[in-house]
């Protein structure tokens, strides 16, 4: 299975359908309200004028509240044109999306008008099948981490989706850097840095698997409005790990959302695979 295949599902932030409306400011007294709050809890202050260091402090999941802005749905429907590039070749994918909150992810991903592959995302499992190529795949998240080289679960997909933090109820140490607050986590074998902007929408998303020094950093940009939140029109990964060889191996992906639908209504989530390949010892 292509690497770069496998992991276009996690390549993904969302844009509004409908007319786009560029919003480049929120309102002052908002922006001021929730930095100055922050501000009593800060990790450290870097400013290169003061040069001055704050021990870290924690902050508890109802500050953490005040300083991003989420986005709440219940399903969501999304297409997206995705470059992957490497030193080497560059690719370009449409990848359709489907997304039951905090449940079930589903992609559809297509080069040049042809379905080469679908994916169905669970909170315990990931499944592919390759049509092109007769191929299914059923992994646990175990081993698509080992696959990709650091840590892969299901809050980090659907955080790279939407564009939300990931982890939120998880006690974080608190940095202000200029106009920005990041927010330093710790999960199992990850850190994580989340970087949020004056707009309350996370800017910048960093993390960086310990035992293997691998590093996944996405950048959230061209913020748009979509149901009155600002959503993130077109993003970038750059993903940088260790091939066999321990040589450092960098990959970047480039994101551009043409339609998204937040809806109420359930969406069906259409995932067949032949009864050969879901047993293969079967005749």
């Amino acid at each position: 299975m292509r690497l770069s295949i496998l992991f276009l599902f996690m390549a993904c932030s969302i844009f509004s359908c409908g007319k786009r409306v560029l919003v480049s400011k929120m309102p002052a007294a908002l922006i001021t309200s929730n930095i100055d709050t922050l501000a009593k809890k800060e990790v450290k202050v870097i400013d290169s004028s003061a040069k001055k260091t704050i021990e870290p402090q924690k902050i508890d999941d109802a500050e953490l509240k005040l300083v991003t802005e989420d986005l709440n749905f219940n399903y969501l429907k999304a297409k997206s044109k995705i470059v992957w590039k490497t030193q080497q070749n560059q690719d370009t994918y449409t990848v359709d999306i489907r997304m039951k909150k905090d449940s079930l992810i589903w992609v559809n991903i297509s080069q040049t008008g042809i379905t080469g592959a679908t994916g169905l995302f669970s909170k315990s499992n990931v499944q592919f099948y390759q049509k092109i190529n007769g191929e299914y795949f059923n992994l646990t998240y175990d081993s698509v981490s080992v696959i990709m080289g650091f840590k892969v679960d299901y809050l980090i997909l659907q955080s790279l989706i939407v564009g939300n933090q990931p982890y939120k109820k998880n006690n974080s140490r608190v940095i202000r850097e200029n106009e920005n607050i990041i927010l330093k986590q710790q999960e199992g074998r990850i850190n994580i840095d989340n970087m949020v902007g004056p707009n309350r929408k996370l800017k910048k998303l960093l993390v960086n698997d310990v035992p293997t020094s691998n590093k996944m950093t996405m950048d959230f940009e061209e913020f748009t409005l979509l149901n009155q939140v600002l959503f993130p029109f077109s993003s970038q990964i750059n993903l940088d790990v260790k091939d066999k060889d321990n040589k450092s191996v960098n990959t970047l992906i480039s994101i551009k959302y043409s339609k998204v639908e937040l809806l109420d209504t359930p969406l069906e989530f259409p995932f067949k695979v032949p009864e050969k390949l879901l047993n293969p010892t079967r005749k």
